[in-house]
């Protein structure tokens, strides 16, 4: 842990030049109340003026200001439209990165919020609302908030420390390339070469509550899409066709069998999720061709590899019984989130400083999914969630991430920018 001294003896540190002392908890937390005004009011812009994935012009933009104005050297256009941010202390050390995603949804805003987005943008070919609607507008702002601290702190730190503001986080649209993995691609973990990453997620949890686990915490997910080509007949007569509806029904059946009666589920847990069903112009026309698609989340290479020969061998099926042709394919796959055992071991007693008796780091598994999981397949790598339930919302009725009704506690940001810089400041005194 960082050491802690005491106002005589810090002052002396300062007087002295080079040998300054390491910052203390007491100075990362007044910093991090001193900047919470700028953080809220950073938030509520993005939020007001939310960008879809590879999309983030102005949210970009907005970063590299203020990055440059606090020091920082700055790389924008990195994976499209992502920003890097490098700050290098007074005194040589390792080099530890804090991450945050900066795209929204194709989401219509229902908060009532003075704030609220009324964008509207374009999206695999239509006119959609948009909205912040998991939170992606604080990380920005808290990650921008951890940075102004960090930059006040800089002859005190020993190393460097490395932003990244990642777009796409959600997954690009169909046929663009976007989000971590882009960013790691166009050097994001380069110059300076980064040793370890962090990152935070707020969610409905109870207000200030930092939980997370070892090892797999988030899902791996993969986007499923199912074609179907049959053949158009009149809706009179069904059997004169391909009865299109019947086939996505009995693909759905299909999915609820496989996973909860096909896989082991107390093994490991397995979400089949269908989301879209879309086929025909007319009421009274039987299209020639049926799309459906979804999403896999799994915890394994092996379970997922299972699942999905199970799906494909009965979409196939399915098409062979009603005399069409069907087929599943799965793209855009997230690999499991997973913290590094021995980064974990030592991360509680710091974000206990951050969120005093908040902690847990035995937290459940989460079936969502992370493309933070790109940056843990190429180094260590701790992924943490962040509780922002306002106080007068119930636990069971608190809208979830991606919900129009999505929205958080705007206290809770100062834990947010104690938890990023106070990880990154041990990370960089350990030996």
């Amino acid at each position: 842990m960082f050491a802690r001294v005491s106002g005589l003896a810090l002052a002396a540190a300062l007087l002295a030049g080079p040998a300054l002392a390491a910052p203390s908890t007491a100075q990362v937390a007044a910093a991090a109340k001193a900047v919470q005004p700028k953080v809220v009011a950073w938030r509520r812009d993005i939020h007001e003026h939310p960008e879809l994935g590879n999309q983030e012009v102005r949210t970009a933009a907005l970063v590299a200001k203020e990055l440059r104005a606090l020091g920082f050297e700055v790389r924008e256009g990195v994976g499209r439209t992502g920003v890097v941010g490098v700050l290098k202390g007074g005194k040589p050390g390792k080099v530890v990165a804090l991450r945050a995603d900066m795209d929204a949804l194709p989401v219509e805003e229902k908060t009532g919020l003075p704030f609220a987005s009324k964008v509207t943008a374009q999206w695999e070919g239509k006119t959609l609302p948009v909205m912040h609607a998991c939170g992606h507008d604080t990380h920005i702002a808290m990650l921008l908030g951890a940075a102004t601290v960090l930059a006040g702190m800089k002859a005190q730190i020993p190393g460097t420390v490395v932003v990244l503001f990642q777009p796409a986080e959600e997954g690009s649209q169909a046929g663009e390339e976007g989000g971590a993995g882009l960013m790691i691609r166009d050097g994001a973990l380069d110059h300076p070469k980064v040793d370890a990453i962090f990152g935070l997620h707020i969610g409905p949890g109870d207000a200030n509550a930092l939980n997370y686990r070892a090892g797999g915490f988030y899902a791996g997910s993969d986007r499923m899409t199912i074609t179907v080509k049959g053949k158009q007949t009149h809706g009179a007569r069904p059997w004169a066709g391909v009865d299109m509806a019947s086939v996505a029904a009995d693909i759905v059946q299909a999915f609820n069998q496989i996973a909860a009666r096909q896989v082991d589920v107390g093994a490991s847990p397995t979400v089949l999720t269908v989301a879209t069903i879309n086929m025909g112009v007319r009421n009274n026309i039987i299209p020639e061709d049926l799309t459906m698609t979804g999403t896999l989340r799994t915890f394994n290479p092996q379970r997922r590899a299972e699942v999905i020969d199970k799906v494909q061998k009965a979409v196939a099926a399915i098409g062979d019984r009603y005399g069409a042709k069907a087929q599943a394919v799965f793209t855009q796959p997230y690999p499991v989130t997973y913290n590094d055992p021995a980064l974990s071991a030592w991360v509680k007693p710091v974000l206990e400083q951050a969120s005093p008796g908040k902690v847990d780091d035995q937290a459940a598994l989460v079936t969502g999914a992370e493309d933070f999981s790109r940056y843990g397949e190429k180094i260590p790598a701790v992924f943490v969630q962040l509780g922002g339930r306002p106080a007068n919302v119930p636990a069971a009725t608190a809208p979830a991430n991606h919900s129009p009704y999505f929205d958080v506690d705007e206290a809770v940001f100062e834990t947010g920018v104690k938890a990023e810089v106070l990880l990154a400041l041990d990370y960089l005194e350990r030996k």
